[in-house]
């Protein structure tokens, strides 16, 4: 039974093959733990690197890359299969950690920190990824010596069982065991939310990238759980980004167009000061954007929300051309992205839903006048729309600017003139840990406001000897407030 709830309760909403499955692949996952557990940091690392290789060597990740989009109708093929370089950040980021025994010693605090497996992993895999996640969690998770299960999106099935099997075969190669990445719904159970949320209750940790009822899902299984907040990724650009508005452009379009728009950073508002607000949008259409006239831009809004501002999914990243076609319009084949302008006003009428998150290739473009807090207050404003605790970016070269922002923005990450959805999720360019899961801590409704990465993966012991006193006399402690007659 689980380590952590009852199954009772979950498992009402099953048919007996699902629980089967279930209970099965946990016994296996559980049995397999157990072994790899006790290898060394030496076979640990050989191993993880044994599962990285195969899954993104270039020629097997094109593979992948083009099943995930066949299968799923979502995602650029060109730029998904840069995503291979991020499970190369992943295993970076993993091989310079310790995982077994001493990982930490702090000698003037006289602790000693020891890193302990937590069991087994749930992890949910979104459609848009189901290549890119599995092997990051799977790297992270065995790396801290755990075993994983997976439960795919309905609509990447396939890809996500090709995925897991390339790694069982780097498993078996070095000889662990195989049972220690798995996935759900490659046999007769059938993969719906239900299978889901019982694997979440089965096992002892809930790594969930996706949606937010993925993610609300999770965090009611009873089991500890880290998710994912809502995305609507938002830049800044300042007046100093007059000096370069030619490659503030450029990483915009590279962030707006990487997977045509699925990812959570990818940039999805603009707000640019009003004395380079025109050239900016001419230099957004230089890079490859297309301006929406006001009947195209009232036309596509129609094919990417309800009347109650839901996300509709049949334009979910999806290319600027087909995005125009089911739309009703066209647009020229060298178009990489669309362009809308903003309202002005940031609430949650439909009237106002170019502010919204949008997992396409359409970019919204807001004009802010005068001094900077301006732009502070459109994040605000854009932020109780949608996105609070995700990500914000600024192109600036004023300190001062970037560091008001720091301090007001409800976000976990700021990208300084960096294209956010090659950047948040951690660059070979800066020193964001490498991860396919951004938390946003309680702004955003999660555990934390980190990138998810190994540490999160692991127990952590702490282990404490007596150092020398350091006790500090109650009128260094209370100043001003200390009154040494009260203490008679």
């Amino acid at each position: 039974m689980s380590r952590m709830s009852s199954m009772e309760e979950a498992y009402a909403k099953l048919d007996q093959a699902q629980i089967d499955e279930i209970e099965e692949k946990f016994a296996r996952a559980d049995a397999a733990q157990k072994i790899f557990e006790t290898w060394s940091q030496e076979e640990i690392d050989r191993t993880i690197k044994a599962i990285a290789w195969k899954v993104a060597n270039t020629q097997t990740f094109k593979e992948l890359v083009k099943m995930s989009i066949e299968e799923s109708g979502m995602g650029d093929p060109v730029s998904r299969e840069n995503k291979k370089y991020k499970i190369r950040g992943v295993l970076r980021d993993a091989l310079r950690q310790k995982s077994v025994g001493i990982i930490e010693e702090i000698p003037e605090k006289g602790i000693i920190k020891y890193g302990k497996p937590v069991g087994v992993i749930a992890c949910v895999v979104p459609a848009t990824n189901p290549d890119l996640t599995p092997a990051g969690n799977a790297i992270y998770a065995l790396k801290a010596r755990n075993a994983i299960i997976f439960s795919p999106h309905p609509r990447a099935v396939k890809t996500g069982g090709r995925t897991i099997e390339l790694m069982r075969e780097g498993l078996r190669k070095v000889g662990a065991p195989e049972d220690l990445i798995q996935i759900l719904g490659q046999g007769k159970a059938k993969i719906n939310k239900s299978l889901s949320e019982a694997l979440n209750t089965k096992c002892d940790l809930v790594i969930a990238t996706g949606g937010q009822g993925v993610v609300r899902r999770a965090y009611h299984s009873g089991t500890p759980a880290y998710g994912v907040g809502a995305g609507n990724a938002t830049m800044i650009w300042d007046e100093t980004a007059k000096v370069e508005l030619h490659q503030a452009a450029y990483n915009t379009m590279l962030s707006k167009t990487s997977d045509y728009g699925s990812g959570c950073s990818a940039d999805g508002n603009i707000i640019i000061h009003e004395s380079i607000y025109e050239e900016g949008i001419k230099q957004l259409i230089e890079v490859g954007g297309y301006l929406l006239n006001e009947e195209q831009q009232v036309a596509v809004g129609k094919i990417m929300w309800d009347e109650e501002c839901h996300r509709l999914p049949q334009s979910v990243a999806q290319s600027p051309q087909k995005m125009a076609e089911l739309a009703g319009f066209s647009v020229p084949k060298d178009r990489k992205f669309l362009i809308a302008k903003g309202t002005g006003s940031y609430t949650t009428d439909y009237k106002d839903v170019w502010c919204r998150e949008k997992l396409t290739t359409l970019l919204s473009v807001h004009k802010y006048e005068g001094e900077f807090q301006n732009a502070i207050d459109i994040i605000t404003a854009i932020h109780e729309v949608g996105g609070k605790g995700h990500s914000v970016g600024i192109y600036s070269y004023n300190d001062d600017h970037i560091d008001r922002l720091a301090l007001k923005a409800q976000v976990g990450r700021i990208m300084v003139r960096q294209p956010q959805s090659k950047a948040n999720a951690g660059a070979f360019t800066n020193g964001m840990p490498m991860t396919s899961s951004i938390g946003c801590g309680t702004w955003g409704g999660n555990a934390t406001s980190e990138n998810v990465h190994l540490h999160h993966y692991m127990n952590v012991t702490w282990v404490s000897k007596e150092i020398e006193e350091d006790k500090p006399c109650d009128k260094e402690l209370f100043g001003e407030f200390y009154q040494p007659e009260r203490e008679e």
